[in-house]
């Protein structure tokens, strides 16, 4: 009964932090603070009324529409919210210790891990952009989260896991963390070599430092295959698609850090099942 009111209370103060983090993701480009003015409508500039800053429910009641100028609001509204609640009620409802107050440790841990990959994921959708601001203090925070657990625990965080019995495994651990950024950073150099233009951000190489840094190299590896694919199936389906404009779907960059942080959700939820599973049929287990 405790899991399930631990479960419900987690999802609702993902709609609640969802919806702030979409105050900031409307914000933060244009420069402007997320504390004032109060919400308003973008387009009009009217004071948003109470009920209208339910999460999801008031984008429903308003059907997607401003009640004074009627422009419409997007969609990305309540997706974040939902995204957020589901993935924090997630996160709550897995247990992963019968110490509560480890658990407790770790599900918050996953909840702010899970806030950051949708903010970078939305924030690179809309405007190609993995702000430093973000990046870097997620880095930071993950390694200080895997070695508080580590210090209460003695057991490494990733899959599968291993006893850390001295420096050498933390110095490994943070290896990894430079390698996933070495990745990216020898793919851009390929590709730079061969097109000589920048095809990949600098912000890529430290997104995949902050897998890494939270998920472990085997996790962020995971998250890298998977947004590769799921990008690849994005440039496949838009190239069929006919563009309008001048420039064609060919030349239009595609936010891989969306397609990561993507992969990186998938790898936090089901990373080890998704891993035993390839080595299981893959003959290597």
């Amino acid at each position: 009964m405790l899991r399930v009111l631990a479960t419900v209370f987690a999802g609702l103060a993902g709609l609640a932090f969802g919806s702030f983090l979409n105050v900031c993701l409307s914000r933060w480009p244009a420069g402007e603070s997320v504390v004032a003015p109060r919400s308003h409508c973008r387009a009009c500039g009217r004071t948003l009324a109470w009920w209208e800053n339910i999460p999801v429910l008031s984008w429903l009641a308003l059907r997607g529409r401003c009640r004074t100028c009627h422009v419409a609001i997007s969609w990305r509204y309540p997706l974040v919210e939902l995204a957020v609640g589901a993935l924090w009620a997630s996160a709550a409802w897995r247990p992963f210790t019968a110490l509560p107050f480890l658990t407790t440790e770790r599900a918050l841990g996953m909840m702010a891990f899970y806030w950051i990959l949708v903010a970078l994921a939305v924030l690179d959708a809309e405007h190609l952009w993995l702000p430093d601001l973000i990046t870097l203090p997620a880095i930071v925070l993950g390694i200080g989260w895997r070695f508080g657990l580590i210090a209460v625990t003695h057991r490494a965080l990733s899959f599968p896991p291993y006893d850390w019995n001295d420096a050498k495994d933390a110095g490994e651990y943070l290896l990894a963390i430079l390698a996933a950024a070495g990745l990216i950073l020898l793919i851009r150099w390929i590709y730079w070599l061969i097109r000589r233009r920048e095809g990949i951000g600098l912000g890529d190489a430290k997104l995949m430092a902050l897998l890494a840094a939270w998920l472990g190299l085997p996790g962020a590896l995971l998250a890298f295959v998977l947004g590769v694919v799921l990008g690849a199936l994005v440039a496949l389906v838009l190239l069929a698609v006919p563009r309008r404009g001048s420039e064609p779907w060919a030349l239009a960059k595609l936010p891989l850090g969306t397609f990561l942080c993507i992969g990186g959700i998938v790898s936090a939820l089901w990373g080890p099942a998704i891993l035993d599973a390839y080595l299981r049929y893959s003959g290597l287990q």
